[in-house]
């Protein structure tokens, strides 16, 4: 069975049972590899192998990948582009090690899509009220996490999101991508390379 983000999850059966599934917002870039760049000079060594990103499934077990992929795709078919605005930091301490990007603009459509996705195959109780955001900082010392939230502070930036990615956690520990999913109805691409998948609470079925 999928376990949740604090631990690690279990990967698809060879017999097509229980998969990990996991769907993020990527982003453009240059500013993926910006914000990358100041989550590496925070000290937050996951940056090199996890992309930024704003997750809206996070770790969820499904069974069966013919209905969990259906599903996302019809989300994905009825779905709007939107335009995300970043304004400053904010962090989720004391209760979890976290220094985030806030999202302004575009919040309300996140969290509609993740209602809409976390339904049918894909449904499930999360342990937190989802909050979208891009972590820029996590389970580094706390000196580390204050710079994060003081250095970005009048951060400012903007994205236009038209599409995501579905993600299935795969036996070695990598998210692999399975499919870009274009909002609107365009044809999915299929995916290219995986994400590491680590518990820092940021990968496609972490945050």
């Amino acid at each position: 069975m999928c376990t949740d983000a604090s631990t690690t999850p279990t990967p698809r059966t060879a017999d097509g049972g229980t998969v990990c599934v996991g769907v993020v917002v990527a982003l453009e870039e240059p500013l993926a590899s910006e914000i990358t760049a100041w989550r590496l000079s925070f000290g937050d060594a996951m940056a090199a192998v996890i992309p930024a990103h704003i997750t809206l499934v996070t770790t969820t077990p499904a069974d069966g990948w013919d209905d969990t992929t259906e599903h996302v795709r019809a989300v994905a078919r009825t779905q709007r582009p939107f335009t995300v605005t970043l304004r400053g930091t904010e962090s989720f301490r004391p209760v979890s090690p976290v220094v985030y990007l806030k999202v302004e603009d575009g919040y309300q459509e996140c969290v509609e899509l993740h209602t809409r996705l976390q339904a049918g195959p894909l449904a499930r109780d999360l342990p937190f009220e989802f909050h979208p955001h891009i972590t820029v900082a996590h389970d580094i010392s706390e000196a580390g996490m204050d710079l994060a939230q003081r250095k970005l502070k009048d951060y400012r930036a903007e994205f236009r999101v038209t599409g995501m990615g579905l993600y299935e956690h795969d036996s070695s520990g990598v998210w692999q991508l399975k499919e870009e999913l274009s909002f609107g109805g365009a044809d999915q691409a299929p995916g290219r390379d995986g994400i590491n998948a680590g518990t820092d609470g940021t990968g496609p079925g972490t945050d």
